[in-house]
Formats: C-alpha cells, sequence, structure tokens
C-alpha cells in the first residue's frame, strides 16, 4: 500500500513541476531583460580619454549647405552626432543616412540636439551639392548641418581629430573608402559612449545595419545613449 501511496505522490509531483518549470523559466529570463534594461538606462556613458585626458571634438570651422560657417560654438549646449560621408557614396553613406535620419525623426525639433554631416569629397560636394542632398533626404532640423572645406581641413579632422579612417582610394566603388561610425558628443563637446561587456569604451557606433548580429544595432545603442546626454 505504501508503495503505490509513494508511486502516486511521486507522480502528482511530476505533473505540477511540469506545469510550473515553463512558468519559472519565464519569469527568470524575463527577470533578467528587465535587469539588462535597467542596467542600460542607468549606466553612465564614458568620456573617451587620451593620454589620461578626456577627449574633446577638435576646433573646426567649415561652410554648410546654406553657404554659413559653422564650427564648434554652433554646437554649445547640443548634444549631436557627428559622421564622415559624401553625396555620391554608392554603398555604405545611404545606410549611414537613412539610420541618421532615424535620430532626426527622435530628436530633431529638439533645440539641444543636432547632428554634423562631414564630406570627404570636397572638390565635389560644395554647398549647393549638400543643400540638393539634404533636400533629398528631408532634412528639417536647422541643427543638421553638412559641411565642406579643403581637403586637408577634413581628412585631418577625421583621420586626427576623430581617429575615424577615411581616404582617396581610386579602386574602390566612388573613389574614396572610410568607416561608417557615428561619433557621439555631449553639451560641453566632449566624445562619449557606452561601454562594452568588457568594460571597455566602444568609442564610436556603426552607423550601417549588421546582418545576423546578436548585438543591438549601432542606431538603436543612439536611440538610448543620447537622452542620457540630453539630461546632463
Amino acid at each position: 500500500m505504501k508503495k503505490y501511496y509513494f508511486l502516486i505522490l511521486s507522480f502528482i509531483l511530476i505533473i505540477i513541476a511540469l506545469i510550473l518549470l515553463p512558468v519559472i523559466i519565464d519569469r527568470i529570463t524575463n527577470s533578467k531583460i528587465v535587469e539588462n534594461n535597467r542596467s542600460s538606462e542607468s549606466e553612465p556613458l564614458s568620456y573617451i580619454t587620451l593620454d589620461g585626458e578626456a577627449r574633446k571634438v577638435p576646433s573646426f570651422l567649415m561652410t554648410n549647405q546654406d553657404q554659413l560657417m559653422i564650427g564648434n560654438e554652433d554646437y554649445n549646449d547640443k548634444v549631436y552626432v557627428v559622421e564622415f560621408f559624401f553625396t555620391t557614396c554608392p554603398s555604405i553613406c545611404p545606410i549611414m543616412n537613412r539610420n541618421m535620419k532615424r535620430l532626426e525623426s527622435s530628436f530633431g525639433e529638439r533645440e539641444d540636439f543636432g547632428i554634423a554631416s562631414f564630406t570627404i569629397d570636397p572638390e565635389h560636394d560644395s554647398p549647393k551639392v549638400l543643400k540638393e542632398y539634404a533636400e533629398l533626404h528631408d532634412v528639417f532640423t536647422k541643427n543638421w548641418h553638412f559641411l565642406t572645406s579643403d581637403k586637408k581641413s577634413v581628412f585631418e579632422l577625421s583621420n586626427k581629430g576623430f581617429n575615424i579612417f577615411s581616404s582617396v582610394n581610386p579602386e574602390v566603388a566612388g573613389g574614396f573608402e572610410h568607416q561608417g561610425y557615428f561619433a557621439l558628443i555631449d553639451k560641453k563637446g566632449y566624445i562619449r559612449s557606452r561601454l562594452d561587456s568588457y568594460g571597455n569604451p566602444i568609442v564610436y557606433y556603426l552607423g550601417i545595419d549588421q546582418e545576423n548580429s546578436e548585438f543591438p544595432e549601432g542606431t538603436d545603442m543612439l536611440l538610448e545613449d543620447i537622452p542620457k546626454l540630453l539630461k546632463e
């Protein structure tokens, strides 16, 4: 009799475990997701340092699509995103600016948000060409400046100022090669970023889409990180 009682009790316990196990797993999973989201929302953004000092955007003064001179001072007290591109780019630039439009759609109405798009093909990308490009992309915020200057100034700002690679290369489509990164700048002109899973700054946000990636897209990260700087 005891043997049958034990078997019945064991059977009941197994049934209960099978019913409750998916619920427990779901709660644990959701708890981890919530915890990760809370951590991402609460963690402050890192400063990018060089020789032990927080790195600021180098001084620049260039002409925008409206033939106005635009420099660092025009971005004072604004959180802004920087990219290096060119209007005839046949590869990554259309993707970058499609993603940049997502940022404009979210924050473009704000006075304390801006975008700086520096062309690496100033010989072609005159203010008139940049104006047509801005209109083609339905740019509505007055704080999105498409900027051009002489080649030397642009490439120094890209390669030395930001360490975002760009160069002339007749062997590639479009005649230029460059990295598809976005830089995030705070209201005081410091370059900022979130930390990776090892506690190191990611430095820049990838402005192009990643196929089959398990990590968040760079634009998705910016949509989370820009508000942090806007609140500072």
